[in-house]
């Protein structure tokens, strides 16, 4: 019994720490107006996938064929702050594919030519600081007139990353409350009196 209790905790202290991979695959149509978006681990294990398209009154993601969620304009700079990435969350790959009109004109091949340029010092910038980021920029110029964008990343973290920033978004919230109380009861004292 005592073996099997040291073999359990090995292990599971093991995949706690072992690296976990998030891939996050976007697929944006200009024309269409929307963005698919897969998240998987391993790139096999799919956690969610949907979506995206601009509204008049915000950005609408359809989860599901029934299920939807509206962010609106004026909560993204709030939706922005709770969502915040902590240093363990690590960028892994980041490779993208533009898609564009113009290969029948001179300004089309001229601006697919800046945007190779602009990623590629982009991207040695990028390799200077973190040497292991797998890089790649592309584009594609079509003749019919399009706007397409692929992209797909990779993210790493462990089990303990994942596991620190989720408790320190609860304990936030916590605090949040206390001070949400402490100033309630306070402003009913005050009326009390």
């Amino acid at each position: 019994m005592g073996e099997f209790f040291v073999f359990s905790f090995f292990l599971g202290m093991l995949s706690f720490l072992f690296p976990l991979f998030l891939y996050i695959d976007i697929y944006l149509d200009v024309r269409e107006n929307r963005a698919w978006f897969v998240l998987s681990f391993y790139k096999y294990f799919r956690v969610l996938g949907g979506y995206g398209e601009v509204r008049q009154d915000g950005l609408a993601f359809h989860i599901t064929k029934k299920f939807a969620v509206l962010l609106p304009y004026e909560k993204m700079a709030d939706t922005r702050k709770k969502f915040e990435v902590t240093k363990g969350f690590q960028l892994y790959r980041f490779h993208q594919l533009l898609e564009t009109g113009g290969a029948d004109s001179v300004y089309g091949v001229m601006l697919a030519a800046a945007i190779q340029a602009t990623g590629g010092a982009v991207f040695s910038v990028l390799r200077t600081r973190h040497p292991f980021l797998s890089l790649k920029n592309g584009t594609v110029l079509t003749e019919t007139t399009q706007l397409k964008l692929t992209l797909r990343t990779v993210a790493v973290f462990n089990g303990l990353v994942m596991t620190v920033a989720i408790s320190k978004k609860i304990l936030e919230a916590i605090l949040n409350w206390i001070r949400k109380k402490r100033s309630t009861a306070s402003w009913k004292k005050q009326r009390s009196t």
